[in-house]
């Protein structure tokens, strides 16, 4: 993550696991865009 023990200190347990977390799905690829299908069927349609 590029932080030194010093600024780590700083920071919350809880912000630290969610850096982590988030630099794990870097890698990841998700769609960018939602389809029709997919709008119609979040907004229960």
């Amino acid at each position: 993550m590029g932080l030194s023990l010093c600024e780590l200190d700083l920071l919350e347990y809880g912000l630290v696991m969610d850096m982590m977390t988030e630099s794990l799905n870097d890698e990841v690829e998700y769609p960018l865009k939602a389809e029709q299908k997919q709008f119609n069927e979040f907004l229960g349609g």
